[in-house]
């Protein structure tokens, strides 16, 4: 296994720079192997039971998400570029995202098996990349990256899931779902934050969106957005202050929910967040587990509401001038285990002042990493959006069903990190690793 500290290595900030096409070439080779080494380290002491298990109705088995990677890889780099024919075409109907139903999708290779679909692909990937038009190329190589990111990410939320099925008070003690490889949280005074704790964001234009090499297509094209002065909270919701609304009786008093939220919670009569804990020392860690509409109603209970998501990606990338913005609310460099909580440094979430010097510049704090964040806006196309690699890839959601989520959490691979990254899902989702924070007009 390769170290945490190896692995930053490679990932070297100035890598992005690389002007050549051997350089560039060479990063997108460390940063592929990079991140399928962290992928196949997911599954380090899984049994085969647990691999092709079902956790839940809208999340695919692990080994699923796993023969997927290989799949989309060698479609659109072996296929695709390559003009080479179709690979292992005995997996394609079951490793193809528009192949079999969710529930469908659990009698699946071995692992072994997999594996070796992986490193078959994969060795002709990177023979490929060898001669590849990287210049016309290089936006489908940083794409097929964030797909296996992704993915991922998935992939840990169905471990979490099945462990929480097989021992339901696992939660609350959280460093034992993962085992004693994983990091010790940075640890910071305990602390209460309170409710007024928020920052004036003044009026004014931003230029919101992403046109960068890396960016996935909903984050495109770039364009000026005026907003009116907003307050927004310094942290996330924290589970010491979401304890109140729980104590006030919050699940249990309609005069705090929407309509379609109060509809959502008769039918899943749910009384605290999924990742939940009673212990105090979670107090100043963010809440995580929760619908869209618990946050609505967390925040319609503390008088507040929650931010667009244009408000809150102004918050993070800190533009104080319409031509400065920052891709990292810390700056320019690609996050690493000192910026925030990210890439399972630590396995669980951090308290929320952990990572305090790396506030953005109007003040905010822990917006990447630890827990996704809800917002109010449903995902939708900015202006000039055009789809990338296929349409099915974000267009296919633009429904007015998915509501954008900001921020990335503790398992989000550092290639799918960055103020202006959209993930969007039902606002009836809480099975992610997902919080929030509030705003204010």
């Amino acid at each position: 296994m390769t170290s945490k500290s190896s692995h930053y290595q490679e990932f070297a900030p100035s890598a992005w720079r690389s002007q050549t096409e051997g350089d560039r070439r060479h990063f997108l080779q460390q940063c592929l192997q990079s991140c399928r080494r962290a992928t196949l380290g997911l599954f380090e002491g899984e049994d085969p039971i647990t691999f092709s298990k079902q956790a839940h109705e809208d999340f695919s088995p692990m080994g699923w998400h796993l023969g997927h990677i290989a799949f989309t890889e060698a479609y659109w780099i072996l296929q695709h570029c390559a003009g080479l024919p179709a690979q292992f075409p005995e997996y394609h109907r079951l490793f193809a995202a528009d192949g079999l139903p969710k529930t469908e999708r659990q009698n699946l290779p071995t692992f072994a098996e997999i594996c070796h679909y992986l490193d078959a692909v994969r060795i002709q990937v990177l023979h490929y990349l060898e001669t590849a038009t990287i210049t016309q190329q290089e936006r489908l190589w940083y794409w097929l990256l964030q797909h296996e990111s992704q993915h991922s990410e998935t992939i840990t939320v169905v471990k979490q899931l099945l462990s929480l099925s097989q021992t339901p008070l696992l939660i609350q003690n959280q460093r034992c779902i993962f085992g004693a490889s994983v990091a010790s949280a940075p640890r910071s005074p305990a602390i209460k934050v309170g409710d007024t704790d928020m920052i004036e964001i003044p009026a004014g234009c931003f230029e919101m969106g992403d046109e960068t090499i890396a960016a996935i297509d909903n984050e495109r094209r770039e364009h000026i957005v005026e907003l009116k002065t907003y307050w927004i909270d310094r942290f996330p919701v924290t589970c010491w202050q979401y304890r109140q609304f729980m104590a006030a009786g919050g699940y249990q008093n309609s005069e705090w929910w929407s309509e379609a939220g109060w509809s959502w919670l008769q039918h899943y009569p749910v009384a605290k967040p999924l990742y939940w804990s009673d212990g105090s020392e979670w107090d100043d860690h963010p809440v995580c587990g929760v619908s869209w509409y618990e946050a609505e109603a967390y925040a319609n209970f503390a008088g507040k509401r929650l931010p667009t998501e244009s408000e809150w990606e102004k918050a993070a990338g800190g533009q104080l001038y319409l031509l400065h913005r920052y891709p990292y609310p810390w700056g320019y460099d690609l996050p690493t285990s000192r910026h925030c909580n990210h890439d399972h440094w630590v396995g669980h979430t951090t308290p929320v002042t952990a990572y305090s010097l790396n506030r953005s510049p109007y003040g905010c704090e822990d917006m990447l990493g630890n827990v996704w964040e809800w917002t109010t806006s449903w995902f939708k196309g900015y202006p000039g959006f055009r789809p990338y690699p296929y349409s099915g890839y974000s267009q296919a959601y633009f429904d007015q069903q998915h509501r954008v989520l900001r921020g990335g959490s503790w398992a989000t691979r550092p290639w799918a990190l960055r103020s202006s990254f959209r993930n969007w899902y039902h606002p009836n989702v809480r099975q992610i690793f997902v919080g929030f924070r509030c705003a204010y007009s």
